[in-house]
């Protein structure tokens, strides 16, 4: 016998799976006139309704799935998120989707949600709406009414301002790759900010297509006038890109350019010379994550707690893609 869905009843009614799961959950949204409809239906094709989740244990969590950069970071997290369900005896429903259809349904039979990534507008809404508990990773408007927790992105780029200052280097790119990343324009801001407090110190910025662009862009900046003795990779990614293509063309790292990236995921210490880079702590991001979902979800109402944000400190790992400003530029 074939198992009747919230998707077979939206097909036979000719409705939304929205305004089915809603009509069959007794939430509002939907007019009386469609939830007897849908009632009907359910009724007439044997739908069973779906056991509502443990309120002590299950848990959603939510990756949006069309970002790839980040891919790594996101098993990361999503490690320190079952390592801590193990710990606490909860249940994980794991959930890799853009669909707020898919995302409204798991409003329905989660005690709580973890939401990853930059989720659209329309699933933020729908979330806030149901009442269920949720935390996001991923950025936030300023002042949202939401639980946060993440990483230290313009901290990070102050930290590497200061490194590269304190090794003598006064001319410094920081290399976007494409454009429209917040956490690398954060990371951006940081790096301005000691750069500008420090003085005498020229800053660039590079965007270009990650699959082969870094050579062109940097000849075009130093056609500019600019010549760069390090450079701050927005994550590490495009640093192995920058490394590979600056030793191909005769510079010797750390001697002519230092190379400082961002994520010290796996290719950071299998790329010689292993890269100075800032460690993003994704497994511990994942279990604070949890840990202040299970607060919210035991204090039974967002009132009785107030929205926080909480951000794990990256760390600073110097290795030997990095060293003090050579006494004398090399170009291209």
């Amino acid at each position: 016998m074939t198992k009747v869905t919230l998707q077979t009843i939206a097909r036979h009614t000719g409705l939304s799976k929205f305004a089915v799961s809603r009509s069959l959950s007794g939430k509002d949204g939907v007019s009386a006139e469609t939830r007897q409809r849908v009632e009907a239906a359910a009724l007439e094709l044997g739908y069973r309704r779906t056991r509502p989740a443990d309120p002590e244990s299950e848990i959603g969590l939510i990756f949006y799935d069309i970002d790839i950069v980040n891919s790594e970071l996101r098993h990361m997290i999503q490690d320190g998120v079952q390592r801590e369900a193990h710990r606490t005896g909860r249940q994980i429903r794991l959930q890799w989707t853009h669909d707020v259809q898919r995302v409204a349904e798991m409003t329905e039979t989660s005690a709580g949600l973890i939401l990853v990534g930059p989720h659209e507008k329309a699933t933020l809404e729908i979330v806030r709406a149901s009442g269920v508990p949720a935390v996001r990773m991923g950025w936030v408007d300023p002042l949202e009414a939401a639980d946060h927790v993440g990483g230290t992105d313009h901290e990070a780029g102050a930290a590497v301002g200061d490194y590269l200052i304190r090794l003598g280097h006064r001319s410094i790119a920081f290399i976007h790759g494409m454009p429209g990343y917040r956490g690398r324009l954060e990371r951006y801001y940081g790096l301005r900010e000691r750069v500008e407090a420090h003085g005498g110190i020229e800053l660039n910025q590079l965007w270009f297509d990650e699959n082969d662009g870094f050579v062109p862009a940097l000849r075009q900046l130093q056609a500019r006038g600019a010549a760069p003795t390090a450079l701050f990779c927005a994550h590490d990614g495009l640093a192995l890109t920058a490394v590979s293509a600056l030793l191909a063309l005769g510079y010797r790292i750390p001697e002519d350019m230092s190379v400082v990236g961002f994520g010290d995921f796996s290719a950071a210490t299998q790329i010689s010379p292993n890269l100075t880079t800032v460690k993003v702590h994704g497994a511990e991001m994942g279990e604070v994550a949890l840990r202040l979902l299970i607060e919210r979800i035991d204090a039974k109402g967002e009132s009785l707690l107030p929205t926080r944000r909480i951000l794990l400190a990256s760390t600073f790992v110097e290795r030997r893609s990095s060293g003090p400003a050579p006494s004398r530029p090399k170009l291209l």
